[in-house]
């Protein structure tokens, strides 16, 4: 079984456990604020489908790292479905501090029902996501749903930091690259260790196997993080299904501009003048190119994709799972080998 196959199966089976766990609001009284969530989630309003849902990666990894491991990839569903729930409460959250207007292509929850309304989508989201990992004393030893919730708990700290140092970030014009990764340690690599590692407890490998598979998920994280500022600044709109003028318009300290102000060339210069307008944007992302910003940063990316696969060989992942995880990896990473 490959990794599309993988995915055929495990995603339905996702998608059902993620809308059993939010139908906890679907109540006479609540039916409207659970549709906020349903259409955040991609199932309902205009654009639902699959893009809209996004790709589900974080569950798709916990499930495979417990499947790579020999064991059956659906007691951890309740777990997947409540890294799922967290990471998009954190982006519900996030649309609202970054003043953001669209996500996957359609507009942000703030956008449709108000700033007070999506904070309220995004903290229940929370709750549930802590309520799905209870659902785990079905089928596991207290010992390894209270560890789950210890991780996921600290994983949720860790963002929060991460998100403060992001939002924090912007004020200011003297950070350097070692400011960088403190930063994407919480907000992106936090959540997928938290993946892999979850995964691997719940797969009962050993302590030193559970550190490989968190190792393997940290830093698979800063290589996706890394991409992400790429993207954030040079994809394409229609691909990534949000503005890539944000990045540069406000004021986002990517690896890619650390690097250039590091260089106190141009950009440097122009960066430090005060906030780049939209007009701007094509203008200011070219400088940035010229004194190897993007270079950089895909250097990096590789470095940090080549430390996580080390990690990762360091396991003993089994069968067609642990090929897949591997697939997955090499996928997130854009690596064809």
């Amino acid at each position: 079984m490959n990794l599309k196959q993988h995915i055929e199966l495990m995603l339905p089976a996702i998608e059902k456990e993620l809308q059993d766990q939010v139908a906890r609001l679907n109540t006479s009284h609540t039916r409207h604020f659970h549709e906020m969530l349903t259409y955040h989630m991609g199932w309902t309003g205009e654009g639902a489908g699959r893009e809209a849902a996004g790709k589900r990666i974080r569950p798709l990894i916990v499930l495979l790292a417990t499947a790579s491991l020999g064991v059956d990839w659906r007691l951890s569903l309740p777990a997947a479905a409540a890294v799922e729930l967290v990471h998009n409460f954190s982006l519900v959250h996030d649309d609202v501090q970054d003043n953001s207007e669209k996500r996957r292509g359609r507009p942000t929850v703030w956008t449709k029902w108000g700033v007070p309304m999506a904070i309220n989508v995004g903290d229940a989201m929370f709750v549930i996501s802590y309520q799905a990992v209870m659902d785990l004393s079905r089928t596991h030893p207290a010992e390894s749903v209270v560890k789950t919730a210890s991780i996921l708990h600290e994983a949720c700290l860790n963002l929060t930091r991460g998100q403060y140092l992001d939002m924090s970030y912007e004020e200011r014009n003297d950070l350097g690259l070692e400011d960088y990764w403190p930063m994407v340690g919480g907000k992106t690599s936090a959540l997928l260790s938290a993946c892999t590692h979850i995964g691997a407890l719940l797969g009962n490998a050993g302590e030193e196997e559970q550190e490989a598979y968190r190792q393997f998920g940290y830093h698979l994280g800063l290589a996706f993080q890394v991409q992400d500022d790429i993207l954030g600044i040079w994809g394409d709109e229609a691909l990534t299904g949000k503005s890539t003028a944000s990045d540069l318009v406000e004021g986002k300290n990517s690896l890619p501009v650390l690097y250039a102000l590091g260089r106190q060339g141009k950009f440097a210069e122009r960066w430090k003048q005060g906030p780049i307008t939209p007009a701007e944007v094509k203008t200011v992302a070219a400088l940035l190119e010229e004194e190897g910003g993007r270079a950089y940063a895909e250097e990096i990316s590789e470095k940090e994709t080549q430390v996580a696969l080390k990690y990762l060989g360091e396991v003993n992942v089994q069968g067609a799972a642990g090929e897949s995880m591997l697939e997955l990896a090499n996928m997130l990473l854009k690596r064809n080998q």
